[in-house]
């Protein structure tokens, strides 16, 4: 009698010991069904050198009053699940057979939370030539992935109904989006300076790829692994290293990161809320043991378990539950050539620059190589204000200069416009939270022109003029 991808699915499962003799018991606290994935090796910065965060045999697993099982037991891996915001349905990353590149996928809970139907084949969403992981749910059907591409994640957005896609990222490192936001910005990781170091930090960017910054200015620690809560804040993984990953948020009342008095330990983020207030969070006492499921009353001084597993992981709590849709957000983008980008003032900055010193601004790309290219130079009027004209989807990176020539501060990492991109800066790293000065800056008293920095021979204009 040839065996059914279910019972497949639960030997693997109990031969790599994931699964406990007690597993139809009930949570130990009152809650809706939850997803999480449980996996022998997690490294939550693994994507930062585009590998996978997961060991090969990972499992997303439903837990309700009644029990728990695999999602999906007739795959051979499954990790990233996230729910949708009618609560009904889940997209995930996933392996059908264990040569297989991760793809996104999304199934329907009312087919895959019952065990006698788990084997249910879910519909692929990607037929990425290499792995596609991290999927969300976007407003008006749909979603926003990181896909590798010649051995870098970016990220991309699709539509479920249509299956067409863009990208939405363009800078030279990996980056991976780790929630979408309430005002229907994609909340996403990246390596700060973007796209030039190590140390991972959060961004943010619109779902057509316009508008990228970084969430806040004060580098400096890590952060990653970033979700919203319902105040709003965004809450993270904050330090680097064995026993130095506490959690940290952003709150709109301060510029700052907020440190969290939490429980000492390691936490690997994506905190999940629930109704009551309570957070969700994979955490560890420290780097030799595994991660478990932990409940936790912010204020509080203890952490309740929740799920745990003797030889693997327990990571990534997902509630399933209704959620309120993010709003919409309409893009602004042409279908020109180029892109503008204006800059109110690039003394407002966290930067000190004396007044009158800035006189011209250069601006760079890369090559597919990585080398470095001039594209070219632009005075900067008296206050600060400077418009050029740059190209799309190219790593692009801005200098200061003085009267001389001499460099008063180059962008240390890479930015990005989208093709027919409008973009107004407040400053120069002024940080997302400074507001601009009720001024007509000088240059459009100048000109409405802007100067062209897309290392064209000839002006190609873009509009807007």
């Amino acid at each position: 009698m040839p065996v059914r991808p279910i019972m497949l699915g639960w030997l693997l499962l109990m031969a790599v010991g994931f699964v406990h003799t007690d597993f139809g018991s009930p949570p130990p606290w009152d809650s809706p069904p939850l997803l999480y994935t449980v996996a022998k090796r997690y490294e939550a910065l693994a994507w930062i050198r585009g590998a996978d965060r997961f060991s090969s045999n990972a499992i997303i697993f439903f837990q309700d009053a009644s029990g728990r099982h695999p999602l999906i037991p007739s795959f051979a891996a499954s990790a990233d699940s996230t729910v949708s915001f009618d609560g009904k349905s889940v997209l995930f990353a996933g392996k059908q057979k264990a040569q297989d590149h991760w793809q996104i996928w999304e199934v329907e809970l009312a087919a895959a939370r019952d065990v006698g139907t788990a084997g249910v084949v879910p519909r692929r969403v990607t037929s990425c030539a290499e792995d596609c992981v991290r999927p969300f749910y976007l407003p008006d059907d749909r979603v926003v992935y990181a896909k590798k591409t010649d051995g870098h994640f970016v990220i991309e957005a699709a539509s479920l109904a249509e299956g067409n896609s863009v990208q939405l990222t363009y800078g030279p490192g990996n980056s991976l989006p780790t929630d979408v936001l309430r005002d229907g910005r994609i909340l996403a990781e990246a390596t700060y300076p973007l796209g030039s170091n190590r140390t991972p930090e959060l961004y943010t960017v619109y779902s057509d790829g316009s508008g990228v910054e970084s969430y806040r200015c004060d580098h400096g620690k890590a952060r990653y692994s970033g979700r919203e809560v319902a105040s709003g804040d965004i809450v993270f993984t904050s330090g680097f290293g064995p026993g130095a990953s506490g959690l940290g948020r952003f709150t709109s009342a301060r510029a700052q990161e907020v440190r969290i008095a939490a429980p000492a330990g390691e936490y690997a983020g994506d905190t999940a809320e629930t109704a009551s207030g309570d957070w969700l969070l994979a955490w560890r006492p420290d780097a030799k043991t595994y991660f478990q499921v932990k409940r936790w009353k912010p204020g509080s001084g203890s952490l309740l378990s929740v799920v745990a597993e003797p030889n693997a992981n327990v990571i990534q709590p997902t509630p399933i539950v209704e959620r309120p849709v993010p709003k919409r957000h309409p893009s602004g983008l042409h279908d020109w050539p180029n892109a503008n980008l204006l800059c109110l003032n690039a003394y407002t900055s966290k930067y000190k620059f004396a007044p009158g010193s800035i006189r011209s601004v250069r601006l760079y790309t890369r090559d597919s190589v990585g080398t470095t290219k001039l594209l070219g130079s632009a005075p900067v009027e008296r206050d600060g204000s400077f418009f050029v004209q740059v190209p799309t989807e190219h790593p692009l990176q801005i200098e200061l200069l003085d009267s001389s020539g001499k460099t008063l501060k180059r962008q240390a990492g890479w930015f990005w416009m989208r093709r027919g991109e409008q973009r107004a800066c407040v400053g120069c790293h002024a940080g997302p939270e400074t507001a601009p000065e009720n001024a007509v800056p000088m240059v459009l008293l100048r000109s409405t022109t802007p100067a062209d920095m897309t290392g064209a021979s000839t002006h190609a204009s873009s509009g807007g003029h």
